[in-house]
């Protein structure tokens, strides 16, 4: 799209915060976003309109409730294109439903984000200071989140204030914040007491480079074709995967070698047996037969099991039970040892010996090899295609490790949520996601949820220690709302004196998902039963990315029905996800994200430029270099009225151009002239609107199409089509107010008795009203003006655009004839009967 730098006009008068915007200045003769946005964001929030009590002052109030929490963004940063879609489609319902009398409540909040915060907190602390987390201690070191949390957090609430998000910011709430701490610590307590959560040892995914545990689904699957060079955390060069390599275990006390293959040498000094298939015919002579490991004192049985793949590499396997799933299980079957011969940081334990001892596990793999050549045990290496875990989080390869963890026991909760969507209880929008929803749950594991960090909130269980206990190895564990009732549980339960207790609280914390599965009921006063909570909950809607279906979504709903015996909402509504132009999700690590502030401000490419170095990006992977095609200057100013409308008119999963985004401000622009030349025309005639006179057949045609837009809206609200809301806006508008009806009329203005300028009244106030829930700020800029222009007077909550009721296609019916009655803007008159074909023509 051309685009030339379009003049800024700066609204001039000094108004105190708070303070309605003075719309008696001169009608600018363009638009300019700056103008119209400023002043009108801190006069709603001040006035109340965003609380539901001010459907106590509305006339048109319906006794209904309207609930949703915003997903709460992480506190790692600054919001982008992604959370900018999501709140421009959850405020367009919610202020529809706000105009259409509902009460109303969108319940801000922020998310701890336990790994990611403590991480960029950990690369900042380094990178200004030079130093670690383990050179501060657990309360210097959170003082440090807290700190950032301060700030991005500020940022963030800005962010939405800017985008217009008419959210409550009376009940804004924080994932840490002590009354949501508290729910967090109620319900861990809760589930332990019904045996839900329990501690385990088990094999879980680790992340060596955050030296913690992490949920299945925040392991991605890196698809490797053979043999493939890639970067890992903690290592300079590049790392060899997608590789076979096959060595060969000497049969103990005769001669002959079984050979196994792996993609994972370094992990055969945890090998603890051979297993091979009871019916592959290669092995049947060495049933129960034993291997002597080359580089440890023990023998390794050869097993048989039907698990063993015979037609996957040599058809013989190794089995290292403490480092592979699957050898786990065989471990388990065959009761067979547990060695753990990888550290929770990446390096090898003493376990393997004094030459690898604390070696870093894939340097540890290329000394492996070349001490397996050594002995002549090394048969070869082929490049082999495979599918590499990788950590969501860091970027580290996944290594499988057994640690003693705290987990969620899902099977029953996945059934009742399966249920619940099966039996129409919760409904899934689109409602493909249907099929994706069960399939998952269907097949759910266990949730590990201890990590091993110092940001989040710490596990209220403790292990206990009896003063006459003998026995160290067993653990003792009890867990409690606080020391205190730990230690009366711990007595009760091992019947003893309280005195004579030591308590140690585990330093895990929980995975942040845990407390953000609370968000539907805890934001609203969970486990005390609040009037919010009376009122609002189960929530009405939840709405969200549709990559967040597992993380998120599925995980309130098993732990709303277990904790409060009700679903936390009725319907789930998933949006596609805003990507770049080579398909990829928007991230910050790949710096393909775009802040909506400098959409809607604009910014320079220099300054764009600096946001990449100052985010320690690799400039290829900036989202500059694409928009610099179409705009060599930067971005330039959209507005956010623009920025919304666009993003609610999108449709497909795709991307999302900053061309787009501009076509929707010559929109804006398009309404702008349309509204000052409105008012032109109503201020040359004076206020009187209306005659005796019927409409004719142009004034029909353009009140029928407002009539039919005016369904079209009904229809697509109600179907959450946003796209065929703003769709039809546009083209009504554009085409037919217009490029069709204002062209027709201009040369008969200076005839007309009233009718089309009422009929031009009443198609621009309605489109205001039908535009609100997309454009806050400029359909209140325009509506204030004809408000102003009818004289009229009210309290506060009548004198906003925003809290007129929405435009309703049976209404219209009713209304119309009234435009053709002798009458002035002030005092319209009722319906005249006698003017039946007008409303039988519409």
């Amino acid at each position: 799209m051309k685009w030339s730098e379009k003049e800024r006009i700066a609204y001039s008068v000094s108004t105190p915060p708070g303070e309605k915007k003075d719309t008696t200045l001169p009608f600018p003769s363009s638009y300019s976003p700056e103008y119209v946005e400023t002043s009108w964001y801190p006069w709603w929030e001040k006035e109340g309109f965003f609380t539901p009590e001010i459907n106590d002052r509305l006339p048109h109030a319906v006794n209904r409730s309207f609930s949703m929490c915003i997903p709460p963004p992480n506190v790692t940063g600054t919001l982008h294109l992604g959370h900018a879609l999501t709140v421009a489609i959850e405020d367009a319902l919610v202020r529809w439903r706000r105009m259409q009398g509902y009460k109303v409540v969108w319940v801000p909040g922020c998310d701890h984000a336990g790994i990611a915060t403590q991480t960029v907190v950990e690369r900042r602390l380094f990178r200004e200071r030079g130093k670690r987390r383990q050179d501060l201690s657990r309360e210097e070191f959170l003082k440090e989140v807290w700190t950032w949390k301060k700030e991005k957090g500020e940022e963030i609430y800005h962010q939405l204030r800017k985008l217009g998000a008419s959210l409550d910011w009376s009940r804004a709430c924080f994932t840490m914040d002590p009354g949501f701490s508290s729910a967090v610590t109620e319900a861990f307590v809760r589930l332990c007491d019904s045996g839900l959560i329990y501690r385990s040892e088990g094999l879980v995914n680790w992340s060596c480079a955050l030296e913690s545990a992490i949920s299945d689904i925040e392991v991605d699957s890196k698809q490797l074709s053979g043999r493939t060079l890639l970067s890992v955390p903690g290592y300079q060069n590049r790392v060899e995967f997608g590789t076979m390599v096959t060595f060969s275990y000497p049969i103990d006390g005769q001669d002959g070698e079984v050979s196994v293959s792996t993609t994972r040498p370094e992990t055969m000094l945890g090998d603890v047996a051979i297993a091979v298939h009871p019916e592959d015919p290669r092995y049947q002579a060495i049933h129960g037969k034993q291997c002597r490991h080359p580089f440890a004192d023990r023998l390794l049985p050869i097993i048989t099991d039907t698990m063993v793949d015979m037609e996957l590499g040599t058809g013989a396997v190794k089995v290292t039970p403490a480092h592979d799933h699957t050898d786990f299980l065989l471990s388990q079957r065959h009761s067979l040892p547990r060695l753990t011969v990888i550290g929770g940081d990446g390096t090898m334990t003493p376990l393997c010996g004094q030459w690898l001892e604390g070696v870093k596990r894939f340097d540890a793999r290329e000394q492996v090899i070349d001490a397996l050549t050594e002995k002549m045990l090394f048969r070869g290496k082929r490049d082999h295609a495979m599918s590499l875990p990788v950590c969501s989080r860091s970027g580290d390869v996944i290594e499988p490790l057994l640690k003693k963890q705290w987990f969620v026991r899902c099977g029953e909760m996945a059934r009742r949520a399966i249920q619940a969507v099966d039996e129409g209880q919760l409904e899934i929008i689109p409602h493909f996601y249907t099929k994706t929803w069960s399939s998952w749950l269907s097949n759910i594991s266990d949730w590990c949820i201890s990590r091993q960090l110092w940001w989040g909130h710490q596990i209220p269980a403790y292990r206990v220690t009896l003063s006459d206990s003998t026995d160290t190895q067993e653990e003792l564990w009890v867990w409690g709302r606080s020391e205190e009732e730990a230690r009366e549980r711990a007595a009760g339960k091992y019947g003893v004196t309280a005195d004579t207790i030591t308590l140690t609280q585990d330093p895990d914390v929980l995975d942040t998902w845990f407390s953000s599965g609370l968000f539907p009921f805890a934001m609203l006063g969970w486990p005390q039963q609040t009037s919010d909570l009376r009122q609002f909950y189960p929530n009405t809607i939840l709405e969200t990315g549709s990559d967040l279906i597992f993380f998120w979504v599925a995980r309130m709903v098993m732990l709303g029905t277990e904790l409060t015996g009700q679903l936390p909402f009725k319907q789930v509504l998933l949006h596609s996800l805003v990507r770049d132009k080579h398909g990829r999700k928007m991230s910050k690590s790949l710096g393909n994200v775009i802040d909506p502030l400098d959409v809607i401000s604009g910014i320079s490419l220099e300054r764009l430029q600096e946001k990449v170095e100052e985010g320690n990006l690799d400039p290829r992977e900036s989202m500059v270099a694409m928009e610099a095609k179409d705009f060599p200057k930067g971005i330039p100013e959209c507005g956010t009225d623009a920025l919304r409308f666009a993003l609610c008119s999108y449709k497909a999963q795709g991307d999302l151009s900053v061309s787009q985004v501009l076509s929707c401000r010559h929109f804006c622009n398009k309404m702008w002239q349309t509204v000052r030349f409105t008012l032109g025309v109503l201020e040359d005639r004076g206020a009187e609107l209306g005659t005796t006179s019927p409409l004719d057949s142009m004034d029909q045609w353009v009140c029928s199409r407002l009539y039919s837009t005016v369904l079209q809206c009904e229809q697509g609200f109600e179907r959450y089509e946003l796209h065929s809301v703003t769709a039809a806006l546009h083209s009504f508008w554009l085409h037919s107010l217009c490029d069709i009806y204002l062209e027709c009329i201009k040369p008969v203005l200076s005839q007309d008795s009233g009718v089309v300028r009422a009929v031009l009244y009443h198609c621009v106030s309605v489109s205001l009203a039908l535009l609100s829930p997309f454009m806050p700020f400029l359909t209140e800029e325009l509506w204030q003006r004809l408000y102003l222009l009818r004289g009229e007077s009210g309290d506060s909550a009548g004198a906003s655009l925003c809290l007129q009721p929405y435009p309703q296609s049976s209404q219209l019916v009713r209304e119309l004839p009234a435009m053709t009655t002798s009458s002035t803007m002030t005092d319209p008159p009722p319906p005249n009967p006698s003017l039946s074909r007008v409303q039988a023509s519409v």
